[in-house]
């Protein structure tokens, strides 16, 4: 043990062996840290810091594209040690609203040393303040001297103005901190701004530094943290692929999350509602929702090396050699070639196995489709080939095998975080170890190829200037923002693959097979012809069920010895009149009811991101892809819904969006489609609300009259 010292400023470190003394490096940059830092910061003052004169020096990104960038790095050319301010987003660490991660905070260290001598008034500044943006335009609004009327607060971006609420809390501060103008009023609100953030991301990094000892502010993203926090923690030691024919295999392996409606309308009736019709069928609708699936799927036994493929020999002599254990040393990626047995198509139509890239009948782009086809040389994880061989489709031809060595070695990163979680006394810490399960598989499936290169210059001549670059065999674009600075794309001349994404191809293959095996091996065998899936959206099911009632057999799975907990029912109140126990609170892998014991009431589907439903009692639920939440919950009704899906209507609105191009930021009206009663996904049988899944044997043979959408007038709501 000796003294660490730095010997620039000859002050004590502290106490370190030798070998972590000369190891220890001083860092070289200094983290600035702005939230949404990517999506409208940066574009801010991009130009200046590339173009400085006083600091003197050379940018570097890390882009998303040549306007968009993760971060990028400040080189100061003329200081001594050559400082770097590195800007980072911190909204790529927590991924919500400032106002928002504020409330999560039980103390206010930074806020509360810098207006220590106002007691009584600091409370006021320990949320996010309003400000009337759109009203504020011009240096002479800032001389006002009073605090501008409520209706002033309206906001273009949220088409409202703010809550009475928001109102008073703007005129007491305006009132305690005794001020005087608009101008002043604007200086208390950015520098509460400010402090909140640190506050917020202090809070975050202390968190980080206590869990895994590693600090966030050496980082980008959460991803890069987590994943490097679940290698600290497991210590494991994964294989890089260095054969290329194993690399292009597994990347035939990865397909996304699931998300498709397959039955478009329904309407429940139960003892539970007040408007139970008894003369009528008994009908529920049920929204459940996994909990944690991808980190459930991570807890499983994944691949961490021992690549090889198998002998055609081996799968010669025992073609069922890849039937093994989920537990087993080995496990086994395989390109099949799977027959969809006729017979199967009617039980099987809500949710087949086995989805696949395709292009939909008069579309020219690939989805996510789950269909009733035969599948050619159709690459998956031996699980998902067990399951779905268990179910009667027939493997009808094996080309190839590549063999891994498998453990549960994610196992317990999933399980601290989990535990963690459920030992959460707020907000914020409940959201942060969610986060940092969710975060860690993001890593498993970065696709490499996908990275850009982007130099950002702001002269012409010399090694690193713009005819330089412009020359090189490798340019491939660029874009001028002004007279003195240009971006520059350039081709990837090598791509060099680092990441595991054999583990993430394995997570989405355990993932979709844990929810293939509720819906198929719980709920169909339970309920047989009276389950009937409405729509399914990656780690979620609608289900309409009739004359069961599902409550009871729900409250029967938790009770029994026999039976294997399916169910997470902690959100339900002690008092629920199910009399269903509240248990097994956020278990990875059990299914919990998304409405929290409230009653859905109606459903409709549209297609695959646009449904809505009433919940009795409560604010429907309705989603539109594309388009703003804001309009949606303000904007769109259940009855526009209906209206698309019984009238055919295809409804466009206009929506305010803030844009940018070449680093200049501006706000304008777009026209969006924001309900259409077309879906490719699935073939829409006419003069029905149901649908079939492309595949199916009797599509040929159905009336195909239905009448085309038609575009309803446009919306201004």
């Amino acid at each position: 043990m000796i003294f660490s010292s730095n010997f620039s400023f000859f002050s004590f470190r502290g106490a370190a062996h030798q070998s972590c003394n000369l190891n220890y490096k001083n860092a070289k940059y200094i983290p600035v840290v702005f939230h949404n830092l990517t999506g409208y910061d940066s574009h801010l003052f991009i130009k200046d810091i590339a173009t400085s004169e006083v600091m003197k020096g050379h940018v570097k990104l890390i882009p998303l594209n040549k306007q968009k960038y993760i971060s990028f790095i400040k080189h100061v050319d003329d200081t001594k040690n050559n400082v770097q301010f590195r800007f980072i987003d911190s909204f790529r660490f927590m991924p919500s609203l400032l106002d928002k991660l504020a409330s999560y905070l039980d103390t206010h260290p930074i806020v509360d040393k810098e207006f220590f001598c106002l007691s009584e008034q600091i409370k006021l500044l320990k949320r996010k303040g309003v400000y009337p943006y759109d009203y504020t335009r011009s240096f002479e609004s800032l001389r006002e001297q009073q605090l501008p009327s409520i209706e002033r607060f309206y906001g273009i971006m949220s088409e409202k103005t703010i809550s009475e609420e928001d109102y008073q809390h703007a005129q007491d501060v305006w009132n305690s901190f005794h001020i005087k103008t608009l101008g002043e009023y604007s200086d208390l609100y950015l520098k509460t701004d400010v402090l909140l953030l640190a506050d917020v991301f202090e809070n975050f990094r202390n968190m980080c530094i206590e869990s895994y000892e590693l600090d966030s502010a050496h980082y980008f993203t959460t991803p890069g943290y987590a994943w490097d926090a679940c290698l600290k923690l497991t210590n494991v030691t994964l294989a890089l692929i260095t054969d290329i024919d194993v690399l292009l295999f597994i990347e035939r392996a990865i397909r996304g999350g699931i998300s498709q409606c397959s039955n478009r309308y329904s309407e429940a009736n139960h003892k539970y509602m007040s408007s139970y019709d008894a003369s009528k069928e008994e009908k529920y609708l049920m929204y459940y929702d996994v909990n944690n699936l991808y980190g459930y799927a991570m807890m499983q036994s994944l691949p961490y090396g021992g690549f090889q493929w198998v002998e055609s020999n081996t799968i010669k002599k025992n073609p069922k050699f890849w039937d093994v254990s989920q537990e087993s040393e080995k496990g086994y990626f395989l390109e099949v070639d799977l027959e969809y047995p006729r017979t199967l198509h009617d039980d099987h139509k809500d949710l087949p196995f086995c989805a696949e890239k395709m292009v939909p009948p008069g579309l020219k782009t690939s989805k996510l489709l789950t269909t009733l086809y035969n599948k050619q040389r159709y690459v998956l994880h031996y699980l998902t080939l067990k399951q779905v061989t268990k179910q009667g489709l027939r493997v009808t031809k094996i080309h190839r095998v590549l063999e891994f060595l498998q453990k549960p070695w994610m196992k317990p990163y999933i399980d601290f975080n989990s535990a963690k979680r459920q030992a959460a006394t707020n907000s914020f810490e409940i959201m942060y170890w969610k986060l940092m399960n969710n975060s860690a598989y993001g890593k498993t499936m970065e696709s490499e190829r996908k990275r850009v290169s982007v130099k950002l210059v702001n002269h012409w001549d010399g090694r690193f200037g713009a005819e330089a670059y412009i020359s090189r065999p490798d340019f491939k674009n660029c874009t001028i923002f002004d007279e003195n600075l240009v971006a520059i794309q350039l081709n990837h001349t090598n791509i060099t693959i680092r990441k595991p994404i054999y583990v993430g191809a394995a997570v989405l293959e355990l993932s979709k097979v844990h929810m293939y095996r509720f819906h198929h091996e719980y709920m169909k065998p339970l309920l047989k012809d009276k389950c009937k899936l409405m729509y399914m959206d990656t780690d979620s099911f609608i289900y309409e069920i009739n004359q069961t009632n599902i409550y009871e057999l729900m409250r029967k799975n938790l009770t029994s010895k026999d039976e294997k907990p399916e169910f997470d029912t902690f959100c339900y109140k002690a008092d629920n009149p199910y009399n269903i126990p509240r248990l097994n609170n956020k278990v990875p892998g059990l299914v919990k009811d998304e409405c929290n014991g409230q009653i859905m009431t109606h459903f409709i589907g549209l297609r695959s991101k646009m449904y809505a439903a009433k919940i009795e009692n409560h604010e429907p639920i309705q989603k539109s892809k594309g388009v703003k939440t804001k309009v949606v919950k303000n904007n769109i009704t259940f009855d526009d819904y209906y209206r698309c899906l019984f009238d055919k209507e295809i409804t466009i609105r206009e929506q305010i969006v803030i844009r940018s191009r070449n680093h200049n930021i501006f706000t304008q009206k777009e026209r969006k489609v924001d309900l259409s009663p077309n879906d490719d996904k699935h073939y829409l049988i006419p003069n029905s609300t149901d649908t079939l899944p492309w595949g199916y044997h009797s599509i040929d043979s159905l009336d195909d009259d239905e009448p085309q959408p038609k575009i309803s007038r446009l919306s201004k709501d």
